[in-house]
């Protein structure tokens, strides 16, 4: 089930969407002159289509992440707002390159150079919008407390270490590019790490989250999404200085430049 939810195609709305908001865009870049502009998708107000700004430029990814990459409505679009700035570059070269598997971000990434996908990682990791209270996920009190040792303590027998201890003590992620985990959906949380399980989700070697993933049974992944998502976020909600902790294990994202 996992590796089915990992490859979800996007819906033919959500396409016409992206599309809609890439012809307002050419719109706006070629005109000089104060038009109506074309009806963008549910969170774009037409000023952040103005020429010549990032806003614009991006649009295409905020029809399906949301305002300001503020995350999309479905549970399967994540929140890019405020994410390390390495951590979003990373991602978008793994989807270009076709080391995460999700076709709709490889077909609109093809062919663009790192340079600008830097400024796009950039633009998002400086937008700062607030987050939205969690879900209580609907599930036992059992199951959240495994959660909650999977993601605070780990699990030593089986060579599972802390969530935090690479996400940092309050989950709000690590500079350079380690990302936070609150503020997640839990569908979007069993979907990613099950991708890592299954291979369709891969980081520049040694992936370190692969090796985690692959110790994990589907009943942790359901337990660490269930906790992990209906946790609050406590502002400030920034990542961890570089350097400040000592990583359980060689992870090549931290590396990769």
């Amino acid at each position: 089930m996992l590796a089915l939810i990992s490859i979800r195609s996007v819906s033919l709305p959500r396409f016409r969407a992206i599309f809609r908001v890439l012809a307002a865009a050419a719109v706006v870049f070629t005109t000089s002159v104060a038009e109506a502009q074309p009806a963008a998708p549910d969170g774009l107000r037409p000023d952040t289509l103005r020429p010549d700004t990032m806003a614009a430029r991006v649009a295409a990814c905020t029809a399906c992440h949301g305002a300001q990459g503020r995350a999309g409505t479905d549970g399967y679009y994540p929140r890019l707002a405020g994410k390390p700035q390495d951590y979003l570059y990373h991602q978008l070269l793994n989807f270009r390159d076709e080391r995460r598997q999700y076709r709709p971000m490889s077909h609109l990434l093809v062919g663009l150079p790192d340079d600008y996908l830097r400024e796009m990682a950039q633009y998002f990791s400086q937008q700062h919008v607030p987050y939205p209270p969690p879900t209580r996920a609907d599930v036992s009190s059992a199951t959240l407390e495994a959660g909650r040792v999977l993601a605070l303590q780990g699990d030593a027998a089986r060579g599972l270490p802390a969530c935090a201890s690479c996400h940092g003590a309050a989950l709000g992620g690590l500079m350079p590019a380690i990302p936070g985990l609150l503020g997640l959906p839990r569908d979007y949380i069993g979907s990613q790490i099950g991708s890592w399980k299954n291979g369709l989700r891969r980081a520049a070697a040694p992936d370190c989250m692969a090796d985690i993933a692959q110790k994990l049974t589907p009943t942790d992944i359901g337990a660490l999404a269930a906790w992990l998502s209906s946790q609050p976020v406590i502002e400030p909600y920034v990542p961890d200085a570089a350097g400040s902790l000592t990583l359980p294990a060689q992870c090549g994202s931290q590396a990769q430049r």
